[in-house]
């Protein structure tokens, strides 16, 4: 029960029985924090004056569990209110203050609001700091304007910079606004005059980059031994680090965002430092389930590696993600830069994977893709991952005790051109498939000037008739076996001794062109993150993007169907190169004089059949958010589809398609297709089980191989392929929601 007026004595019991708890441990005369609405827990105050301030000033109503005296701090579910006993609510300007004297018992220990007093060097070295940070708390402390309790004049700010990140505001539209809240508010609101001013005032918050300069042609960064290099070390390019002899401006400059400090913030908010041990103290785990990357063998398989990473549920598990995009909004300028994510695993489903909780670990420069040469600039990162496996000094503030915060890295996650870049593998050519690697089966077309990825008889099982089968697959028996991903380990083998010269100077891109691996692989390098002790023990380490298998899936299954101009895998090249192979003879070109007739093949739609499903397509009325108007991308006069985006086709495929073709194409291919449909829709689900997933591996090579029959080659590019590997992914990884590129891409 809270007593409000301080004249009663049943406020003043409180009082004393309140002195009584905090000195339960501690001598009389020590000084303890002061938990007045003044002092605020900031400030340390003797036994007597404590009371005296207590008396007059009263308590923070806020502050119901006495966790800065000893009382153990017991964590709320997320669904719980925020409100407390009495029925009030924290104000964001209580709440900030809570996080920012958290922040500095993290930055300078339990006694940080007396550092002015103490003799302590630890206090005092980094006197800058200190002072910035004390400045920050008076505006913590400090209202909006007279009057207001609920605002203060950083909480304002904070939350107005929030507004403008969640919601995508431009500086002039975040400037405008702050112009009309400097007249609509009192004169003496304390309010930023620009979007400049606001970033100056939470500075001192943390959360500094670092300036690193690059060789113009990606060869080396100018850190450790290059830092005081003025032109690369690179004998084949010799190129200036500054734009002008005498000047100090960088020709490249790679912004880093340490690691650490973000890590350890997230430890520094109790709700937050509560969350990161969800994974193994709420998380509720079954062999056959799995809701959460903590529940994939992946997770369970690094435990068992190392226990004594496992032991302590606060260690971090985290993912990197990366993808080039085009700063300039428009692809008229070939302009691409290339951000580095990390995503911390540890915490529950709702809160993993969104946006808050993304770290931006670095921007690669421009104007173009990194390409092979990414690991030079994962240089500081990789260090700072080595030194995070083996721990940095952390202040838990749900606990109010220290510890060593360690972290690991789990997988990345990429498209395919990108999971080249990370992993070493190229993903061109005969060898695209980076799990099949040299059993990869490939076939040139010569008309197509296309390579087809076929053969997937050999993961169906040894006794199954179409193994024997020769007419309808590519004229021969497939009695191979299915093939066996390398571990770690045995990859390291194979790529231990390479040498690259990194760099995009003319001399070595000539020499990348004329000599590949000698071992005949499609190695182009050692993947950076083999750096790290743990990497080759990891069960999985690079992830097959589903958003990008299922986009070019179904966008080959729509434009195929649909006879699409310029995308459909069948036109007379196709026909062409199936005449030259010898399958398929009913879709041979048939000559007609000096040109040629190409049969209907049963996997086309007709023109009143187009016409039905543009019909359907354009009737359907999706729930808000659901999907994007899919209508705006169907040409009615040509009965075609175009324009549409990557989720788009994620619920083409698994929604709309079965409905789309109902009553259309042949028996046989509506079937197939129908299969593939559910086959996207449980390998998307949010929970997987297990059975279902080995159900699913065996069901998509019978798939592959009905399409195989009824499709011609071409169909057949690296991404219908890769289909085939990721259910057993699935069973590695867990669900698809944490390992694909939807949440970075948006």
């Amino acid at each position: 029960m809270k007593i409000s007026n301080r004249k009663d004595k049943a406020y003043e019991l409180g009082v004393k029985n309140f002195l009584k708890f905090a000195y339960s441990q501690k001598v009389e005369n020590q000084k303890i924090p002061c938990p007045c609405t003044q002092c605020n827990n900031f400030c340390n105050q003797t036994k007597t004056v404590v009371e005296d301030h207590l008396l007059t000033q009263g308590i923070r109503k806020s502050y119901t569990r006495w966790i800065h005296h000893g009382e153990q701090f017991r964590h709320q579910n997320c669904g719980d209110s925020t409100k407390h006993g009495d029925g009030e609510e924290d104000s964001d300007t209580e709440d900030l203050n809570d996080m920012l004297h958290d922040i500095g018992t993290a930055q300078w220990g339990d006694n940080w609001a007396g550092r002015e007093e103490s003799t302590d060097d630890s206090l005092n070295a980094n006197h800058s700091d200190t002072n910035n940070f004390l400045k920050l708390l008076e505006d913590a402390k400090k209202e909006l304007y007279p009057g207001n309790h609920f605002y203060s004049k950083l909480s304002f700010v904070v939350t107005l910079l929030h507004l403008k990140t969640m919601s995508g505001w431009t500086i002039k539209s975040f400037n405008a606004l702050l112009e009309i809240f400097r007249h609509a508010l009192p004169p003496e609101a304390t309010v930023p005059k620009s979007f400049a001013d606001a970033k100056k005032l939470i500075q001192d918050l943390g959360f500094k980059s670092e300036k690193i300069h690059a060789c113009v042609n990606d060869c080396v960064l100018f850190r450790k031994e290059n830092e005081n290099f003025d032109t690369c070390p690179n004998l084949n390019c010799k190129e200036p680090r500054y734009k002008m002899a005498g000047s100090r401006v960088p020709r490249k400059v790679l912004r880093y965002f340490p690691l650490k400090p973000r890590l350890q913030r997230l430890y520094t908010h109790k709700e937050i430092a509560s969350d990161m041990r969800w994974h193994k103290e709420k998380c509720v785990h079954d062999d056959n389930i799995m809701r959460h990357p903590a529940d994939s063998e992946a997770w369970k398989h690094f435990d068992r590696l190392h226990p004594d990473f496992a032991v302590d549920p606060r260690n971090v598990r985290l993912g990197l993600a990366t993808d080039g995009f085009n700063p300039f909004g428009t692809m008229s300028s070939a302009y691409s830069i290339w951000p580095i994510y990390l995503v911390p695993y540890n915490l529950p489903p709702w809160k993993c994977m969104r946006d808050p909780f993304f770290f931006l670990s670095m921007l690669i420069p421009g104007p173009k893709s990194p390409g092979n040469e990414i690991a030079v600039y994962m240089e500081p990162l990789i260090d700072e991952l080595n030194e995070m496996w083996l721990g940095v000094e952390t202040y838990d503030a749900y606990s109010g005790k220290k510890f060593d915060l360690r972290a690991a890295l789990l997988w990345t996650i990429n498209d395919f051109p990108a999971y080249a870049m990370l992993s070493g593998w190229s993903t061109k050519g005969y060898q695209a498939c980076p799990i099949c690697m040299v059993e990869t089966t490939c076939v040139h077309l010569p008309h197509r000037k296309k390579l087809c990825y076929t053969g997937h008889r050999r993961f169906l099982p040894i006794d199954h008739s179409w193994r024997r089968e020769k007419k309808p697959f590519d004229g021969n028996v497939d009695f191979r076996n299915p093939v066996a991903p390398l571990s770690g380990n045995e990859i390291l083998d194979q790529v231990q001794n390479m040498e690259v010269n990194f760099g995009k100077t003319k001399a070595q891109s000539n020499a990348k062109k004329r000599k590949r691996s000698e071992s005949g692989l499609n190695w182009t390098k050692k993947s950076c993150f083999f750096e790290l002790p743990y990497w080759a023990d990891l069960l999985l380490r690079h992830n097959l993007d589903l958003m990008h298998v299922s986009k070019n899936v179904s966008e080959a299954v729509i434009a195929t169907i649909m006879d699409i101009e310029n995308k459909t895998k069948d036109h007379w090249l196709c026909r062409q190169d199936l005449k030259d192979l010898g399958l398929k003879k009913e879709l041979h070109l048939i000559p007609n004089g000096d040109s040629y007739i190409m049969p209907h093949a049963c996997y086309s739609l007709t023109k009143e059949e187009k016409k039905k499903v543009c019909e359907f397509l354009n009737s359907v009325k999706y729930l808000d958010g659901f999907a994007s108007n899919i209508c705006r991308c169907i040409k009615n006069g040509q009965f075609q589809i175009s324009g549409m985006k990557s989720h788009d086709f994620h619920i083409f495929i698994q929604r709309l398609l079965p409905l789309a073709i109902r009553g259309s194409l042949t028996k046989e291919v509506r079937q197939v297709l129908f299969e593939l449909s559910e086959f996207f829709k449980k390998l998307c689900a949010r929970t997987l089980h297990r059975e279902v997933l080995e159900e699913l591996g065996q069901k998509i090579a019978v798939i592959l191989c009905k399409l195989e029959r009824l499709f011609p080659p071409a169909f057949f590019d690296i991404m219908m392929h890769l289909m085939v590997h990721l259910p057993a992914e699935a069973i590695l990884g867990g669900p698809a929601q944490y390992r694909w590129m939807f949440p970075f891409e948006r």
